[in-house]
């Protein structure tokens, strides 16, 4: 059953929707949200079991492809653009191969259809490990994540995720339980017997190794039209090198006379 995703709306004009990562929110895109809104009228959404969208036992591609179809038609939507990092970018797939003349343009950050190997099970571990209502402040919780996540920006992207509940006690705003229950799931390959035939772009950090060479065949299968682009950053293109990002995307959104 679809979830009614939380959102915010920016500028005026044909429809983009933003779907965040594993672990992320609509808050993670805010800078460019904005950015992409003097041109279009953006969505950026919180996906199911994430930020302030509401919490469910399932959590598959197809629910929340679902999700995004129901959202759409809710709104009045029949078509739109779609821009998903990570996870977001193989629910946008999954999305274009069900609902293809819903989808005019397709644009997946830096994630490839295919099976991926677990590697946030040490994410998993030293978030649930916490009782947060023991906690007093931002910085303890800082402190006892460092030795599982010893990166700081990572342990500062998953703490944006930290939110008090009505007795004032910390609690994650995403659903940590289900997240991890499913987490073979989202790293699963995006199978369909069809496959989309509009314009696609796959953008590919450099210094990452989500996409490789050797995902190209699986990608044309899915998406005969794909174009890549690499950029010059880890796996957060939109965050590493936010001005080269959007004109990429523009650039490709004017060529598939999105925009």
């Amino acid at each position: 059953m679809a979830v009614e995703l939380f959102y915010k709306k920016y500028g005026a004009g044909k429809p983009l929707i933003i779907l965040h990562g594993l672990l992320g929110s609509l808050d993670n895109w805010h800078t460019l949200s904005s950015r992409f809104g003097e041109h279009f009228s953006v969505y950026a959404v919180d996906q199911r079991n994430h930020g302030r969208s509401p919490h469910s036992d399932e959590m598959s591609y197809e629910a929340m492809a679902e999700d995004l179809r129901f959202f759409l038609r809710a709104r009045g939507l029949s078509f739109a653009a779609l821009i998903g990092h990570s996870m977001g970018g193989k629910t946008a797939m999954e999305f274009a191969l069900r609902h293809p003349a819903m989808t005019k343009a397709l644009i997946v950050v830096d994630i490839a259809p295919r099976d991926y190997a677990p590697h946030h099970d040490h994410i998993f571990e030293a978030l649930s490990a916490l009782d947060l209502t023991k906690f007093q402040s931002r910085a303890a919780i800082d402190d006892a994540l460092s030795a599982g996540i010893p990166a700081k920006a990572i342990r500062q992207f998953l703490m944006k995720n930290l939110t008090r509940d009505q007795d004032n006690a910390f609690r994650w705003k995403m659903n940590l339980g289900a997240l991890r229950t499913h987490y073979d799931e989202l790293n699963r390959r995006i199978v369909s017997s069809s496959s989309y035939d509009g314009p696609a772009l796959f953008l590919r950090g450099r210094q990452s190794d989500y996409i490789v060479d050797g995902d190209e065949p699986q990608i044309k299968a899915l998406f005969p039209k794909a174009e890549a682009r690499s950029v010059k950053s880890g796996h957060w293109i939109h965050a590493e090198q936010p001005d080269e990002f959007f004109t990429i995307v523009m650039d490709f959104l004017k060529r598939s006379q999105y925009y």
